[in-house]
């Protein structure tokens, strides 16, 4: 069993796709989000969407360094981890403008102050502000905020995001083909629109980056950042202080900041694409939740995806396999490893597409291709393996 069934969460949330079995899947069932008819203007060219998604545990690596440095702007960072989890996947299926927005904070009132939920709110709409300035524009509904202690012990930080959109501007992953080539996104270093280096975290997997990397101390202090019915051997079991300081660029970065990169989005870039490239894109595979096997779900089912050449895992990712000992196999199932977004294109029209996310300062290659097989499956060289789900 790995580390991360031990800690009560799972990769691939096998219980809940076999919960959501019997439910409707849309309009278009490989699209990366569900589509249905638009209920809300009566419209046949029309769709709808809502999404729902979150900072995950990542808020308790937010609470355990606020709790060690003081600093509460820490919180801003989870605002834009719960919005940019929504709104890439949403992304992902061509929309990128007039959305909605609501959130839902459940927190307790004894550890969790009032200036923790301003920073979050605040943080929300300031980063709505900041995408607005790229012309992608998102409603902010306001949402729910409950006290709840009896059910979280610390917070819980997440959202929903909605929109009405035009269907012939819809990407469903119909189109993605053997003689496909797949242009990855980098979830690491600092983009145009960025203030600070992104470790490329986002936010999947932070249950084992956490107890992974950081050390007994913070369960002993911090009782209520995690689950006290797992096995202690699973838990808080890394060497790490969130104060220790890794060199990145020739500049020393602390490891909490490192796992509290936020989230980066990709919305400036895939906006230029969707609208000036459209035609380029037959696909778009988030890879959140699964890792570099999601897309394992959304590609046709007579397909083989080869990737040969992703990017080599930035330091967050060496760490963590480091200080837990995972394999390849499991490391690329839970984690992006530094590519985060793939666009199934053309290989003529991969250098464009190269082009424009450079242009925003975030790296590009081609990482791969799509190849006809008799059954679907996935194959992914790394330096040390060659891995095949």
């Amino acid at each position: 069993m790995s580390l991360y069934s031990k800690r009560g969460v799972s990769a691939q949330k096998d219980d809940v796709h076999a919960a959501t079995k019997n439910l409707n899947t849309g309009l278009f069932p490989k699209s990366f989000c569900k589509i249905f008819p638009d209920v809300l203007g009566g419209d046949d060219a029309w769709v709808n969407i809502m999404h729902a998604d979150g900072a995950g545990t990542k808020s308790i690596l937010a609470y355990l360094y606020w709790k060690e440095t003081g600093d509460v702007s820490v919180w801003k960072g989870i605002a834009q981890d719960a919005i940019v989890m929504n709104l890439d996947d949403l992304l992902c299926v061509g929309i990128y403008d007039n959305l909605l927005f609501s959130s839902t904070i459940d927190r307790n009132k004894n550890l969790i102050p009032v200036e923790v939920l301003e920073a979050i709110i605040g943080g929300s709409q300031e980063f709505f502000d900041k995408l607005k300035g790229f012309g992608v524009n998102i409603k902010y509904m306001g949402g729910e905020t409950a006290d709840v202690g009896d059910l979280v012990k610390t917070i819980a930080v997440n959202g929903t995001m909605t929109a009405r959109w035009p269907k012939s501007l819809l990407i469903t992953n119909e189109k993605i083909k053997a003689g496909d080539v797949i242009v990855g996104l980098a979830s690491f270093g600092q983009s145009s629109y960025e203030t600070e280096y992104n470790s490329g975290i986002a936010s999947n997997g932070l249950s084992n980056a956490r107890h992974d990397l950081l050390q007994k101390t913070y369960g002993a202090r911090f009782h209520e950042s995690y689950d006290t019915s797992l096995d202690e051997h699973v838990v808080y079991i890394g060497p790490h202080l969130l104060s220790d300081e890794i060199s990145i660029d020739n500049k020393q970065l602390a490891i909490g900041k490192l796992l509290l990169s936020p989230t980066r989005t990709f919305a400036p870039v895939l906006k230029v694409l969707l609208e000036e490239h459209f035609d380029a894109i037959h696909g778009l595979i988030h890879c959140s939740g699964g890792g570099q096997t999601k897309c394992l779900k959304y590609v046709p089912e007579n397909v083989r995806v080869v990737k040969e050449n992703l990017f080599e895992p930035p330091i967050i990712f060496q760490l963590i396999q480091q200080a837990s000992k995972a394999d390849d196999r499991e490391m690329y199932q839970v984690f992006n490893m530094g590519t985060r977004m793939e666009i199934y294109t053309n290989e003529k029209d991969a250098d464009t597409i190269i082009s424009v996310s450079k242009g925003f300062g975030i790296d590009a290659r081609v990482i791969g291709r799509v190849e006809r097989s008799e059954k679907k499956e996935l194959v992914i060289t790394t330096s040390a393996s060659i891995l095949t789900y």
